[in-house]
């Protein structure tokens, strides 16, 4: 959206300014979650939560000398209001900056911005991943978290298809970009609600969404990005993989690009697993599909799945649900480069045994352009795995095999196990280290070996109980 990069170039020159005076940046993020929140609330109507003498226009309209002094009672005020969605985006809420002139120029230039695309679009979280953005690509310290590209989220929950009347959560949800593009494509989907009963809206607006984030600035620009966009359910402060994560009920959908990488130390989740580890993305996938409904369905976005614990998490995946669709992306969507990552879709089963009979895989990385500055995702990008994945949110809409040349394919649950229950399969470029390893390692070797012998045997047995039921 042209107005929106406008709009973070505007925010990221003002940065540069307080930078100046000492501020830091991750400063300058908090100061203008507090700003923009108070801006946005004016311009979508949303001021009704807050006290009439606190708004942005009392900011605004005060003289030079009691500006600032107002700004520090505003912060105060507000976090301690009736308002619960208000009090936790505020509470202990302080100013970083250290002179009344910078405020007067944030407060003076964020009212010549034009934030029509704000009010129209769920732009508040492009503003701020858009100032992260920039930062990674200017600082070596880069971000230090991974945001979802917006095309990535559209064409994910265009695929999953949330329904009105479901509960939908994102365990990891950042700035709730997930959440905000369900809540957009229900409204879309229900004439912005008007199909719905009075008990239903209510339920959207209260219940339909839940958001758990770890970070606590983030948790609060999740907050006010659901508020703004007419979303009150519940957005908790806190970690999925501990005791807030084990408080959530089942849903029937969950939409979630948890982080990545060890839990610090190496430690173990608070929480206990059926598969103990220290790596987060497993230990997320473990939360996703033990947390959905049966018959709910799952879209999350992971790494390339490595370490000692990570077949025997694919294969209690597969166990318990239809992983029926695998979309492996293409590097450099995400702000660290050479993160391979991949979408699994898959649905939990009525059972928790031999959901997965087969799993399409959808190559989007290989002989894919690097994207970036120069070569940007759109949603574009994901037309062809779209009418590949078919109109149906389970994965059973009829699909055609491309063969080795093409880039969707159907691998049998028997060949994945003969793989050692790995899901990174390549078959197009050139071959990946595990590709590699799976050839020449001599453990990998043997573990095909018993795999299929432990097949043979199972199927013997299944056999031998047959021709005992006939006699």
């Amino acid at each position: 959206m042209p107005q929106t990069n406008d709009i973070v170039a505007r925010l990221w020159y003002l940065c540069s300014i307080l930078r100046e005076s000492g501020i830091t940046y991750p400063e300058y993020v908090t100061e203008l979650t507090y700003l923009i929140f108070l801006k946005m609330a004016e311009e979508t109507g949303s001021e009704t939560r807050l006290p009439e003498r606190f708004r942005w226009r009392n900011l605004v309209d005060k003289p030079a000398g009691k500006q600032f002094p107002f700004y520090r009672s505003l912060l105060h005020q507000l976090g301690s209001v009736k308002n619960h969605r208000v009090k936790q985006i505020f509470l202990g809420a302080r100013t970083y900056l250290k002179q009344a002139r910078y405020l007067s120029l944030l407060v003076e230039e964020f009212d010549k911005i034009n934030w029509y695309a704000a009010r129209e679009e769920s732009a508040l979280a492009d503003l701020y991943e858009g100032l992260l953005q920039k930062n990674s690509s200017e600082s070596k310290a880069g971000a230090g978290q991974y945001f979802t590209p917006r095309p990535l989220i559209d064409s994910i929950v265009e695929l999953v298809k949330p329904q009105a009347g479901e509960a939908i959560q994102d365990p990891a949800c950042g700035t709730a970009g997930f959440l905000i593009a369900a809540d957009r494509y229900i409204k879309r989907e229900t004439h912005d609600l008007k199909d719905l009963t009075k008990a239903e809206v209510h339920f959207q607006r209260e219940r339909a969404y839940v958001g758990v984030e770890l970070v606590e600035q983030t948790h609060k620009l999740a907050l006010m990005n659901a508020m703004l966009h007419g979303i009150h359910g519940p957005i908790l402060h806190g970690d999925a993989l501990g005791e807030v994560g084990s408080s959530l009920e089942p849903v029937e959908v969950i939409l979630t690009n948890p982080p990545f990488g060890t839990k610090r130390g190496a430690g173990l989740p608070e929480r206990s697993f059926p598969t103990s580890t220290s790596n987060k993305q497993l230990a997320f996938l473990q939360h996703v599909y033990l947390g959905l409904k049966p018959g709910g369905r799952a879209a999350v976005v992971v790494p390339d799945l490595q370490g000692s614990a990570a077949p025997k998490v694919c294969r209690e995946l597969m166990d318990c649900c239809d992983l029926h669709t695998v979309l492996r992306l293409p590097s450099g969507i995400f702000y660290a480069p050479g993160v391979k990552t991949n979408v699994f879709f898959f649905t939990r089963g009525r059972k928790d045994a031999a959901n997965t009979k087969q799993v399409w895989i959808y190559d989007m990385r290989s002989n894919m352009p690097a994207f970036g500055k120069r070569t940007p995702l759109v949603r574009e990008h994901f037309s062809e795995f779209e009418r590949a994945f078919g109109p149906d949110p389970y994965g059973r809409s009829p699909r055609k095999d491309e063969g080795e040349k093409g880039r969707f394919r159907c691998i049998m649950r028997e060949e994945i196990e003969d793989r050692g229950d790995t899901l990174d399969i390549n078959w197009l470029g050139s071959p990946t280290t595990q590709d590699q390893n799976n050839v020449t390692s001599p453990d990998v070797l043997a573990n095909q070996i018993q795999k299929r012998l432990e097949r043979a045997a199972r199927q013997l047995m299944a056999l031998v109980s047959e021709g005992n039921g006939k006699s």
